[in-house]
């Protein structure tokens, strides 16, 4: 009668003698109640698979050594000379086993940290189970893409694993060909970037799911040409927003944050304009006509800093505005009420301000070369222009 040694594979200890009989499942079965595990297939001590139960019992000597491997198998070939790069061995990643040669984690990226760990036997003196995989603690589902790659050059990332986790995987192990090529895929994975403007329907319908209380943030939303007119727009945050010729006529933009928006060549006639932020705003060549910047609980309106080249402003309530370095070269402000407005060191260059009320208005350090005033309600004081 065939007798056989078996082991659990990758250890030369504990071995149990079997006798052969019957068929392979046979003798796999016995192999699991004698090791205590479940094995699947059977090798021989250098690792080659045996796959019929006739190799056994032709073999030429009396007593075969067969490791044998499971579900918790680990090294194949545990009387392969050190160092060979043949070797079948376990790695134990994160409670997952994943059973592999030693050429597949030495071969293909020969200077990553997986080809300096497994080189040699136990140069790193890798720390083992109790059935002797190596322990690596990191993600199975993430590794398994690494391994693969190892085995056959392709990357292969299964539906539903996230190819950032295997980015940072293939980053830890080192592998940075892999590297490469998970970024591009990432990249190629990412949706196109929509810089499409928001049309009314879609932003009217974003205003009737929100609650009136809530803020609203649309911080550099693109609204270019869009139709916002009549919209109720107040307490709006559109900061760094771009809103170039939008239509917001009769809108009300009351307390809304303009600050440094793009509202060139917009539309903002008989606007809502009470306690605006529009700091550093440009709206060069916007129309502003009729506009109601007027607060009657004394919140000013803030359009420091704000680009109004060519704008049109007239007929528009601007009672103690801030426009204090503003730019309003070639601005059209007939007959608007500036009384108590802060144009210190303005740019009034060729604006028109005929017919205008500034009184209290602050002009000291303004530019008003070409500026045209006349018609004027009240006087213009000397103190209140540059001295």
């Amino acid at each position: 009668m065939r007798r056989v040694t078996l082991f659990v594979n990758g250890t030369s200890k504990n071995g149990k003698v079997v006798a052969v009989y019957g068929t392979l499942s046979d003798l796999l079965s016995v192999a699991s109640n004698k090791l205590g595990i479940r094995a699947c297939s059977l090798y021989n001590g250098k690792g080659g698979l045996i796959d019929d139960i006739a190799l056994i019992r032709r073999a030429p000597s009396s007593e075969l050594l067969l490791p044998c491997t499971g579900a918790r198998g680990i090294d194949l070939a545990s009387e392969s000379p050190p160092g060979s790069q043949t070797d079948w061995l376990t790695l134990n990643i994160g409670g997952r086993l994943f059973t592999t040669t030693r050429s597949t984690l030495v071969s293909k990226e020969p200077d990553s940290m997986l080809a300096h760990m497994f080189r040699e036997k136990d140069a790193w003196g890798n720390k083992q189970d109790a059935r002797g995989a190596y322990l690596i603690d990191r993600s199975p589902e993430y590794f398994e893409p690494i391994l693969n790659y190892l085995r056959h050059g392709q990357l292969i990332v299964n539906e539903g694993v996230n190819l950032i986790g295997v980015l940072e995987e293939a980053r830890f192990f080192g592998i940075e060909q892999l590297v490469e090529q998970l970024e591009i895929a990432i990249k190629n994975s990412q949706p196109p970037e929509d810089h499409s403007p928001i049309s009314r329907k879609e932003f009217v319908r974003f205003l009737l799911a929100t609650p009136t209380k809530s803020e609203i943030r649309c911080q550099g939303l693109n609204f270019s040409g869009a139709d916002l007119s009549r919209l109720d727009l107040r307490y709006i945050n559109f900061k760094m927003a771009n809103l170039s010729r939008c239509n917001l006529t009769h809108a009300n933009l009351c307390c809304s944050n303009l600050e440094r928006a793009d509202l060139s060549g917009a539309n903002l006639d008989a606007a809502n304009l009470q306690g605006v932020k529009m700091l550093c705003t440009n709206a060069e060549g916007a129309s502003l006509r009729g506009c109601n910047f007027e607060d009657p609980s004394g919140l000013k309106a803030n359009l420091e800093g704000a680009n109004l080249k060519g704008v049109d402003m007239e007929g528009s309530q601007m009672t103690g505005i801030n426009l204090r370095v503003a730019t309003l070269k070639n601005a059209k402000l007939k007959n608007c009420n500036l009384r108590g407005a802060t144009l210190a060191g303005t740019d009034l260059e060729n604006c028109d301000l005929s017919g205008c009320d500034l009184q209290e208005a602050n002009l000291r350090g303004s530019n008003v070369k070409g500026a045209i005033f006349e018609e004027m309600l009240t006087p213009l004081h000397m103190s209140q222009s540059v001295r």
